[in-house]
């Protein structure tokens, strides 16, 4: 078996979990709630996000600021041990040559392809002791999400189905000699999007245009055909903050104990309805997925984005349910209190090039985990705030 020393000390868990795994043996499944490795101990995500490779940019943010290993070994040091790794599959059939300037503090990736790049910064993380899984952001490079950018399906007229599930098996296939690739994230967010003049909105159930779990039995049986090793990560719909339907209709593949459902959380879901407390916070969330967390049949849930601002500690710990620090205390004790996996949203420090956002290349990332320079954290409250996070 193989082996990565990505595990943790001693914490205070719900009853019935594993043991955690000290050092990792490849490759994981699921066991009921929870993501095991191969001798049966649990392994918890405690994850950051990294945009810019599925971009206009073709690149993961940061390497014109500092050096690939010591981006990677910084948040290894903080103490992560898992990324969620963003694509798109216009970065993967068009695999351009990425500008000097965007590596620029990394002189050996100049003049090198997109998918070259990327192959350098898995490698990279892997040395790192740092999980990867892959995820499927968008079919187009650009910025996401919203119900208008026409990549809130896991297709569109550009890409088609045949193409996004072709290219996972490209991409699967690519890092299948890498065991510290962990697992896919079939698509980001499943949502509305207009194509051709229709709106269609991805559906639990429901006809074939929308049916979002059956597409997802069909990408993830091909991709366990490729690689029967990795877990596969299915989304809620409506910007995977809706897993209601797994209750009535759960999503099965070929290949026993490998799906891992995801939900999405961010305290701007409650601008229209502020959170009064955090029971009110849980009664919220209950229904549409927590149930899956403390129900009578619980099932491998990953948190895989949540994230607030680092412009002020407000933004971390507030009294005040105007300021992102009132939720996000509450989601951070809902997740202790439940073990939870999870991913904070983002590392980077500056943006990546979104022209469809209006968001420049260099403007500070104001959710980041890194400052501006990718040297250090951004707010080292929230920092220390995702530390109490990992056991």
């Amino acid at each position: 078996m193989l082996e990565s020393a990505c595990g943790g000390g001693p914490h205070s868990s719900p009853p019935g979990v594993p043991p955690a795994a000290v050092t990792v043996t490849f490759p994981l499944h699921t066991s009921g709630r929870w993501i095991v490795d191969a001798n049966g101990n649990r392994v918890r995500l405690k994850a950051f996000n990294w945009y810019g490779a599925e971009g206009p940019d073709g690149v993961v943010g940061g390497l014109a600021y500092q050096s690939l290993g010591s981006i990677a070994a910084e948040l290894r040091g903080w103490g992560f041990n898992a990324v969620r790794l963003q694509w798109s599959n216009q970065i993967y059939e068009t695999n351009p040559v990425v500008g000097s300037s965007l590596v620029a503090a990394n002189p050996n990736l100049a003049g090198m392809h997109a998918l070259d790049i990327l192959d350098q910064v898995v490698s990279t993380l892997a040395a790192n002791h740092l999980m990867v899984i892959l995820d499927n952001h968008v079919s187009d490079a650009i910025w996401c999400c919203s119900n208008s950018d026409g990549d809130g399906l896991w297709y569109n007229t550009t890409y088609p189905e045949t193409s996004w599930i072709h290219d996972w098996q490209g991409m699967v296939s690519r890092y299948a000699s890498q065991p510290d690739v962990i697992g896919v994230d079939l698509r980001n967010e499943p949502r509305c999007a207009t194509l051709n003049g229709t709106t269609l909105c991805a559906t639990w159930g429901g006809p074939a245009a929308t049916n979002w779990p059956a597409a997802a039995e069909r990408a993830g049986n091909a991709v366990l055909s490729v690689n029967p090793n990795l877990l596969v990560f299915v989304e809620g719909v409506n910007y995977a903050g809706d897993l209601s339907g797994v209750a009535t209709l759960p999503v099965t593949l070929n290949q026993p104990n490998r799906v891992v459902y995801e939900a999405h959380n961010y305290g701007f879901f409650y601008s229209g309805n502020p959170l009064i407390s955090y029971n009110d916070w849980v009664s919220r969330i209950t229904p549409a997925w927590g149930y899956l967390v403390t129900g009578a049949n619980p099932q491998p849930l990953w948190l895989g984005e949540f994230g607030t601002c680092n412009t002020s500690d407000s933004c971390v710990t507030s009294a005040s349910n105007s300021e992102l620090g009132f939720w996000f205390q509450i989601i951070t004790r809902y997740i202790q209190l439940n073990s939870l996996d999870w991913g904070y949203w983002p590392a980077n420090g500056t943006d990546s090039d979104y022209p469809n956002a209006g968001r420049v290349y260099g403007e500070l990332e104001n959710y980041g985990i890194f400052n501006t320079m990718w040297n250090g954290p951004s707010l080292p409250s929230l920092l220390n705030q995702l530390q109490t996070l990992m056991p």
